[in-house]
């Protein structure tokens, strides 16, 4: 069997528009797979940083640095041998914790019973000032850029002791160097700035309510990005001289608008980053806007190709391919039928849209928004059958009736439910129920 992952794509979609229609839907699924099966040699030529909060916080209660220091532990010993590695303390400035020197060391027998005795001697002191950590960790991966670059990043507190300016600043900086998993513990950290890092650094953000979950988090966390293969890969999308692409978005495993972090990569063609691949699907929605056609006209509205961009001076790496088609017609049932893919990433993008609306409003005092919203959030998770989000509005509304989404605020809320819908509001399934 091949080390690299075998990658395909498929289109989704309903390619016929009425007289006069401009814009075309299309969900491009990818999938990969082979690498990671049993029997398979992974390639070593990967980079691991696992940072750790250790601001005065984290001693609050002491459970809270031990679990850390345990989960940081087991990460360690997850890591394959070969793999470069550092461990970083986070407070108002960040700090080696192993190696001594800023660089990253091979994990073997030896290094990694190192790395965790370090880390048993770690100490919570200190503010918050997560920029710093991210500017040390990309200053470890700079001599590894060619291989899977991936930090995990814990915290349990607000990014107080710098500015939004400086941290946006860092992360300017740091985007497409490497790939970074967020984690916060506890309730005392927000989860629109870890989810904007997450964002940034095309990762994964979620709450560790209770310490006692940080193993298991984190070894999932490590064995994920030991399972990737590929690294930078990205979307490249082509669309003809006299259309415009509106939009690229991730809808599966999570929604993540990519739209913005274009990059032009030649003629009408530009590329979306989707980081590091393993044996894995995931789902794009694209949406292109062309000229209205004559009757009977077909043409391509859209080229997708998933690459791997070369090195200064090599060819890209093409790994697949497939067309986004478009063809007028003047038969109203085939061109008023919504592809069901198309409408189901569409509504879970509107229900993450509606969770994140609604709790806001809830937390601004405005009831009436915040039960309005979440009582649509509601009616599109039962649409979805996206079950884990429905479990986790139950426990902030009293559900009345989710086909029409009639639901009443529940009066006392625990933070951590709040903070776990919150951080999960962009979590999708990938089909409604009922559907194969």
């Amino acid at each position: 069997m091949s080390e690299q992952p075998q990658f395909s794509i498929k289109i989704d979609q309903n390619k016929y528009l009425p007289e006069g229609g401009r814009e075309v839907h299309a969900i491009v699924s990818v999938e990969s797979s082979g690498a990671g099966a049993a029997g398979v040699s992974r390639p070593a030529s990967a980079a691991e940083v696992i940072i750790i909060d250790t601001s005065g916080s984290m001693s609050y209660p002491d459970t809270k640095l031990r679990a850390a220091i345990a989960a940081a532990q087991v990460a360690v010993d997850t890591l394959r041998d070969g793999v470069f590695f550092a461990v970083v303390s986070g407070a108002n400035t960040a700090k080696m914790v192993f190696p001594q020197q800023a660089t990253l060391v091979r994990a073997d027998a030896g290094t990694r019973q190192e790395a965790k005795h370090a880390l048993s001697r770690l100490q919570a002191q200190g503010g918050t000032a997560i920029g710093s950590w991210l500017r040390l960790a990309d200053q470890l991966f700079d001599a590894h850029q060619e291989g899977i670059r991936h930090a995990i990043l814990l915290t349990d507190g607000k990014n107080q002791h710098e500015t939004a300016e400086e941290l946006d600043a860092v992360l300017y900086r740091c985007t497409g160097r490497f790939v970074c998993d967020c984690r916060g513990v506890g309730t005392d950290w927000e989860v629109a700035e870890l989810r904007k890092i997450s964002s940034a650094l095309l990762g994964s953000v979620d709450i560790v309510a209770d310490p006692k979950g940080l193993v298991a988090d984190f070894q999932a966390m490590t064995e994920a990005a030991m399972g990737k293969a590929v690294a930078d890969v990205a979307l490249r999308v082509w669309t003809p001289q006299t259309a415009k692409l509106r939009f690229v978005k991730q809808v599966m495993p999570t929604v993540e608008d990519l739209t913005g972090k274009r990059t032009e990569s030649g003629p009408q063609a530009g590329d979306y980053p989707l980081g590091a691949w393993g044996a894995e699907g995931r789902d794009y929605h694209i949406c292109v806007e062309v000229p209205p056609g004559e009757v009977g006209k077909e043409l391509r509205a859209g080229w997708v190709k998933l690459v791997v961009p070369g090195a200064a001076g090599a060819e890209d790496e093409v790994l697949a391919t497939g067309n986004v088609l478009v063809q007028w017609t003047d038969d109203e049932a085939a061109s008023t039928r919504i592809n069901p893919r198309v409408a189901h990433y569409t509504g879970q993008a509107e229900l993450a849209d509606a969770i994140q609306q609604g709790l806001q409003a809830r937390k601004d005092g405005d009831e009436d928004v915040a039960t309005a919203r979440l009582g649509r959030a509601v009616q599109l998770a039962e649409e979805a059958g996206n079950d884990e989000i429905t479990s986790l509005l139950r426990k902030v509304v009293d559900v009345v009736d989710p086909a029409t989404g009639t639901v009443r605020l529940k009066k006392n809320v625990e933070k951590a439910d709040e903070m776990s819908l919150d951080t999960r509001s962009t979590k999708t399934v990938r089909t409604r129920k009922g559907e194969g």
